[in-house]
């Protein structure tokens, strides 16, 4: 009995931990990257204008795990930048949550 109770003592620590504030996505912070970085080419609201972009209003690329767009977001690809260096990923994971708010 005492090896369960200090099992699941363990597994609440661990869900805590895992689930703490700091690690959460900040929408609005998200937004205010998007709106200084991605804003030029993805366009207001995630409409852009060239329609060879990913347009994030009508879901494009969107489907994806957060994992691939955090990683397609750090290399970047032929036409877009790599952001890698220049946002952390918390900041890509901000940006992510914004666009799933389009």
């Amino acid at each position: 009995m005492q090896k369960l109770t200090f099992l699941l003592a363990v597994l609440a620590t661990c869900a805590f931990i895992w689930s703490a504030p700091g690690a959460a996505a900040d929408r609005q912070g998200g937004r205010t990257i998007y709106e200084t970085y991605c804003i030029a080419c993805h366009g207001e609201a995630g409409r852009p204008i060239d329609p060879t972009i990913p347009n994030f209003a009508n879901g494009d690329r969107l489907f994806q795990m957060d994992s691939q767009l955090l990683e397609s977001i750090r290399t970047g690809n032929q036409t877009m930048p790599a952001f890698r260096g220049l946002l952390s990923d918390q900041e890509i994971r901000d940006v992510i949550a914004y666009l799933r708010t389009l």
